[in-house]
């Protein structure tokens, strides 16, 4: 449902994805979305992305970063090899509420980044993280990309109820530039 200036309120977040079987009796390999990734079924049932059919999950334990999960009715390799890519969805409603500045990924996405003086640079398609924090998507009309750095320096205010970000972007150096080239 809208939420402001174009901007969807997302009703269900993903919070998990199987990547893989674990042995061959059916268990799953799950990356968690979740802070803590061992909460992964500590707010609710999970879910698919209707919210219709509802996994049951059960966390035997971590390896690799991962955890390891039995899903029921799940009983062999090949069962769990045909799960990869399963997303597992959350109702929002059954997650904490953030403090002023932590956000939901999926409340990022989809906003229109702009300049301090307004000017557009697009919208935030993505949030990653490729182990030196979160960067920010950002494709604008002619579907450019460009990854911004999801600091408080680059990203001064976000306006949630706008629907819109300020993006301050960093300035190259001339090292970098020719490194570029």
């Amino acid at each position: 449902m809208p939420d402001g200036i174009g901007h969807m309120t997302v009703e269900r977040l993903v919070v998990g994805v199987v990547t893989g079987a674990h042995g061959v009796r059916g268990m799953l390999r799950v990356k968690s979305f979740t802070a803590d990734p061992a909460d992964l079924t500590a707010y609710g049932p999970l879910t698919d992305a209707s919210g219709q059919t509802e996994y049951g999950v059960t966390v035997k334990g971590e390896a690799k970063g991962q955890l390891l999960i039995q899903l029921k009715g799940c009983t062999d390799r090949n069962a769990a090899d045909a799960l990869r890519g399963t997303e597992f969805y959350l109702d929002r409603a059954l997650l904490p509420e953030t403090d002023e500045e932590e956000f939901y990924h999926a409340d990022l996405i989809g906003l229109s980044a702009v300049t301090e003086d307004g000017m557009a640079l697009g919208t935030v398609r993505a949030i990653f993280d490729f182990g030196s924090g979160d960067m920010l998507e950002v494709s604008d009309a002619d579907g450019k990309v460009v990854l911004y750095p999801f600091t408080r320096d680059v990203v001064p205010s976000i306006d949630l109820a706008g629907g819109r970000l300020t993006v301050v972007p960093p300035v190259e150096t001339e090292a970098e530039k020719g490194a570029d080239q």
